[in-house]
C-alpha cells in the first residue's frame, strides 16, 4: 500500500506492507536512523517518536495507521552545530553513554517537558519509565531533564 505522511515537516510517500511498521518505514525506507529498534515491543522506548503530538513507540505502529499524520523523530530536533534545548541539556550532563536509548529518551523528554514545563523528580520518573537504559544509573538522565526543564522546547 502507498501511504502518504508528513515526516519531520516534509510530505512523504511510501510504500509499506501491511504489517509494517512506523519504525521499519521510518528506518528502511526513509534511512532516519535515530529511532532504534531494539524490543519490538514497546517496552525500551528505543523507536520513541512524536505522531502528532504524542508520544508513540514506532515499533507498535503500523505504517499504515500512519497515514495522514505528522510524524517527528528526533532528526527534526536539532543539529550537531546547533542542538535542541533537551539534546544539549543530555550532552551538558553526560547522560550520554552508547547512544542507543539517547534518542528515545530526548523525544520522551520534549514531550514531557511541552506538557510540563517544571517537572518533579517523580513526574520525570513516571514520564520516562518507558525508556530503558542499560549503561546508566539514570541520575544524569534526570539531571538531564532538570537542566532543560524552563526552558522553550
Amino acid at each position: 500500500m502507498r501511504i502518504r505522511l508528513r515526516v519531520n515537516g516534509t510530505e512523504r510517500s511510501v510504500e509499506a506492507q501491511d504489517h509494517e511498521s512506523l519504525l521499519t518505514v521510518l528506518r528502511d525506507d526513509l534511512r532516519l536512523a535515530g529511532s532504534k529498534n531494539a524490543c519490538e515491543q514497546g517496552e525500551c522506548g528505543s523507536c520513541s517518536v512524536l505522531m502528532d503530538g504524542e508520544l508513540v513507540c514506532a515499533c507498535l505502529v503500523l505504517a499504515g495507521a500512519a497515514a495522514d499524520r505528522e510524524v517527528r523523530t528526533v532528526e527534526s530536533l536539532g543539529t550537531m552545530e546547533r542542538m535542541h534545548p533537551v539534546q544539549q541539556a543530555f550532552v551538558d550532563a553526560g547522560a550520554v553513554q552508547c547512544g542507543f536509548c539517547t534518542p528515545g529518551f530526548v523525544i520522551s523528554t520534549v514531550a514531557l517537558l511541552r506538557a510540563n514545563p517544571e517537572p518533579s523528580d517523580a513526574e520525570i520518573k513516571e514520564a520516562l519509565a518507558g525508556n530503558i537504559c542499560r549503561c546508566t544509573g539514570y541520575g544524569k538522565i534526570l539531571e538531564a531533564v532538570h537542566r532543560a526543564a524552563g526552558q522553550r522546547v
